[in-house]
């Protein structure tokens, strides 16, 4: 089963003269656990995507990171169920160690059934995608740019949240048909292994 595209992160004014590094384009595997009717299954998600931010950035100076999703499928059948279409997604990425945030913003995405939104919650920006997108259907989550503000010295590392079940990076309802009616199945699940997706410098 695939999900996709995820998002980007980080922008920035006074970059100029800095390279970006651009790293490969990475899958990630996605451990996800559903609930419904009383019973979980576990099984997994992939969703390809591609990073870049600044190779290095000078102290309490501005920088973006961007985090561009590939395009994706939502299954149309799982564990032997009909996947009638899933809504609620939420994609969580922590604000790096070493930066404070400034501002995020989407761009692109399509086949979403809604507005996607961002937002900063506590210590992470959260993509939201209301949806509903139906099973089957072909999806891009949007690109996020992220301002981050660097601190005065480190490495800017940015990842995907999430570190297990009982603190999911990525959240979704998928409505399945059970004897011939919908039912809500909860999904949440984390990335593993949760690779370093940029990394600046500060210096």
């Amino acid at each position: 089963m695939k999900l996709a595209g995820l998002a980007s992160l980080l922008l920035v004014p006074m970059l100029m003269f800095t390279t970006n590094a651009s790293a490969a384009p990475q899958t990630i595997t996605f451990k996800l656990r559903a609930s419904a009717v009383g019973q979980t299954s576990d099984f997994t998600l992939d969703q390809g995507l591609d990073a870049s931010a600044p190779a290095t950035v000078a102290p309490n100076s501005a920088l973006t990171v961007t985090i561009d999703p590939a395009p994706n499928k939502v299954p149309a059948e799982a564990a032997g169920r009909q996947v009638r279409e899933i809504k609620g997604l939420a994609l969580r990425l922590p604000v790096p160690a070493n930066s404070t945030y400034r501002s995020a913003s989407l761009s692109g995405g399509a086949g979403l059934g809604g507005t996607p939104t961002i937002a900063l919650q506590g210590n992470d920006v959260v993509l939201t995608v209301p949806g509903p997108i139906k099973g089957g259907a072909d999806f891009e989550l949007p690109v996020v740019t992220i301002t981050l503000q660097a601190g005065g010295s480190g490495t800017i590392t940015a990842k995907l949240g999430g570190t297990g079940y009982d603190a999911p990076g990525l959240t979704f309802t998928a409505v399945i048909t059970v004897i011939g009616f919908p039912v809500n199945a909860a999904a949440k699940g984390y990335p593993d292994p949760n690779p370093v997706l940029t990394s600046t410098t500060i210096g």
